[in-house]
């Protein structure tokens, strides 16, 4: 009996096992959440719902003042990881198989992946073969159902989604796929398909409770986001509804019956002991300020974001010290997520292998193994001093030109920039021997 079929007859799942599973109140639960955090990222805030008011006996419309800090957040912590592109280490053949590989847009494909584990918690993409080519495709984080069974090993992956009012299921095997849709009103199948690379690689950050599902970034940042926007807007609503003075007339008025609607360039004739003021309620802008200065600064600090990248701070003249002491929380976050985002990435370079040795291309294990992941964090850095740096390397005979050339801030393509040097050498070597022959 396979894994699957353990699962199924552990758990009471009928043949449409896959329906059922997904339908379960907790992947429900867990789905709503991934959506709750789509609306929360396109602007749908909790402050968005605040009911209208009545004020002097009219309907008052509060503000409803949204702040995107979330937004800026996340892609500063996906920037921050991923923004430079990861660089391959090791054996030189596995290294440029791989590369070959993914230059078929891996690129784009691991920025969104981290940006997704972010947001949500979890990633998911699906290794395989299109046109004779290896790559890969990121499936939606609310339409995927990862299988998991009692002893906490992945054994299956359903991947489901509803098309005008149509249901499709892809139901992933170490084998197969098979597909299925309820068109028509019952369940039909699409078909069965080889499995060449195994099942989706599951990608998530760290979290304390769950082996298999991470924790969005978003959940550590909105309750104080709440709380600024709340603030902010009402705040806002005061300065309007109780700032305005009222107009007061202690004693007795000589001409007049009324006071005037308008005062400016009027004028009141007061009795002797009358007095005119204007009562006002004293807006306290110094513990307002305190205030959202506290949540901002518990914001940065909680993301881990330094205040220099919202403006928050002034620098000026930082050496190389202060610009890391600035960026360390932010180092600290970014070492733990690229811990469980290599984990992943090994795991697609696992089934990359698997699919280049069906292609004719084999590697033992001593040379594949050699095969290393290394993330270069987007810190702000001097470019004189990289380049002074790989100046001194050079003179010590400690790095070669293309690790120089790799390090290098002005180097985008270092394959083609190696074929210029080398032409360049040739044609250098050329004009010399010209010269020696006259």
């Amino acid at each position: 009996m396979s894994k699957i079929e353990e699962f199924i007859n552990d758990f009471g799942y009928s043949n449409q096992w896959f329906v059922e599973y997904v339908n379960e109140v907790n992947n429900q639960m867990r789905v709503m959440g991934i959506l709750d955090i789509k609306e929360y990222i396109s602007g749908l805030h909790d402050i968005s719902t605040r009911p209208n008011e009545m004020f002097n006996g009219k309907e008052f419309v509060p503000r409803r003042i949204v702040l995107q800090y979330a937004k800026r957040l996340l892609e500063f912590g996906t920037a921050y990881l991923i923004g430079n592109k990861v660089t391959l280490t090791g054996n030189e053949s596995v290294v440029e198989a791989v590369k070959s590989v993914y230059k078929n847009g891996y690129d784009k494909l691991d920025f969104d992946l981290v940006h997704s584990v972010n947001r949500y918690g979890n990633s998911y993409e699906y290794v395989y073969v299109k046109d004779g080519k290896i790559t890969s495709k990121l499936i939606d984080v609310a339409d995927s159902f990862p299988v998991v069974s009692s002893e906490n090993e992945y054994i299956a992956f359903v991947e489901s989604y509803t098309v005008s009012n149509v249901t499709f299921y892809n139901v992933y095997y170490e084998d197969r796929v098979e597909k299925y849709s309820n068109s028509g009103g019952t369940l039909q199948s699409r078909g069965s398909f080889a499995n060449l690379s195994g099942l989706p690689v599951l990608y998530r950050n760290d979290n304390p409770i769950d082996d298999v599902f991470g924790r969005s970034d978003l959940l550590d940042y909105k309750s104080i986001l709440d709380s600024m926007e709340d603030l902010i807007s009402k705040s806002t609503d005061a300065f309007y509804k109780h700032i305005t003075g009222i107009p007061v007339i202690k004693g007795q008025q000589l001409t007049g019956d009324k006071l005037p609607t308008s005062i400016v360039g009027a004028g009141l004739v007061l009795d002797s002991d009358a007095e005119f003021t204007f009562e006002q309620n004293q807006f306290d802008h110094q513990a307002f300020e305190t205030l959202y200065k506290h949540l901002m600064m518990s914001l940065l600090d909680v993301s881990g974001t330094p205040g220099i990248i919202l403006g928050k701070t002034d620098i000026s003249n930082l050496s190389e010290v202060s610009i890391k002491l600035l960026f360390s929380l932010s180092n600290i976050k970014a070492m733990i997520g690229e811990k469980y985002i290599k984990e992943g990435m090994k795991q697609r370079n696992d089934k990359i292998r698997r699919l280049l040795e069906m292609q004719g291309i084999v590697f033992v294990d001593a040379e594949w193994d050699t095969l290393d992941i290394v993330f270069q964090y987007a810190m702000p850095q001097s470019e004189k001093d990289i380049i002074d740096n790989l100046q001194v390397l050079k003179d010590m005979g400690a790095i070669s030109i293309e690790s120089i050339l790799g390090h290098s801030p002005y180097t985008t393509d270092v394959n083609s920039e190696l074929v210029r040097l080398s032409e360049e050498t040739v044609k250098s070597d050329t004009v010399v021997d010209d010269g020696n022959k006259d």
